[in-house]
């Protein structure tokens, strides 16, 4: 291929929604083969090292972020069908499920409620402003659910997504080596944690380490959502109050 057969492919495509969709796939598939390069380091996460990929194309070539999205979208649109496949390895599962749901239960509604706690506290003990604190609260969850709920309690939509992807990225980088660390070796137990924590990322994640672990961190992922849409705004009721009592008291 010449020169000016790459400018005009570069021409076409960035005056096209596919300049979104190819640099995110190729940026994906880069960054995937580079994590079995590190012999899938999970410093070297592929959805890490794709976002960084992406943010210095970005960055570099000057294209505004709404027209890459303009066709990075359709692989955002493909979330929903991947969020509903994974009822076929929980399905394969559903033995051990059974046997399991009380300490799932306890283990997801104890999730929602101290992760959501921690992270108003810590960013109130930091001096965050109050907004900042409640964009904080539903940042375990996936993306759609966290932005709905921080709009109800008077957080941030746009910050709460970053905060969600953060949280994802952080948790699936860290996650293997706490489970060593913690001497954790049952995969169905590292699958709820992972899903309570990381969200979707973290799932991905799991998957690539094990077809059980993924069956259970999706499954956490979507009660962890539904946990966190009911326990969240009662929290922040509940911590609301205890500040205007504090208030009277002083």
């Amino acid at each position: 291929m010449t020169d000016g057969d790459l400018t005009q492919t570069w021409v076409y495509l960035s005056a096209s929604p596919l300049l979104g969709l190819t640099v995110t796939l190729l940026a994906y598939c880069l960054a995937h083969r580079i994590y079995l390069a590190c012999n899938q380091n999970p410093l070297v996460n592929p959805v890490l090292t794709s976002v960084t990929l992406l943010i210095a194309f970005l960055m570099l070539s000057g294209i505004p972020y709404d027209d890459y999205f303009s066709g990075g979208q359709f692989v955002h649109f493909l979330l929903g069908p991947a969020t509903v496949a994974l009822a076929i390895p929980l399905y394969q599962q559903l033995d051990k499920l059974k046997r399991l749901w009380l300490p799932i239960t306890v283990a997801i509604s104890s999730g929602a409620f101290i992760g959501a706690l921690s992270s108003i506290l810590i960013a109130w003990l930091l001096g965050a402003s109050e907004q900042t604190q409640l964009s904080l609260a539903p940042k375990s969850v996936t993306s759609p659910v966290a932005m709905g709920i921080a709009e109800k309690i008077g957080g941030i939509p746009s910050l709460t997504a970053v905060l969600v992807v953060l949280t994802g990225i952080i948790g699936a980088v860290v996650a293997t080596r706490l489970f060593a660390l913690l001497r954790i070796g049952d995969d169905s137990i590292k699958g709820i944690a992972m899903g309570v924590a990381a969200h979707g990322v973290g799932t991905a994640h799991a998957f690539t380490l094990s077809s059980q672990m993924g069956a259970f961190s999706g499954l956490a992922m979507g009660l962890t959502a539904l946990a966190t849409a009911v326990i969240v705004p009662w929290l922040v009721d509940w911590l609301g109050s205890l500040t205007l009592v504090a208030g009277l008291v002083s």
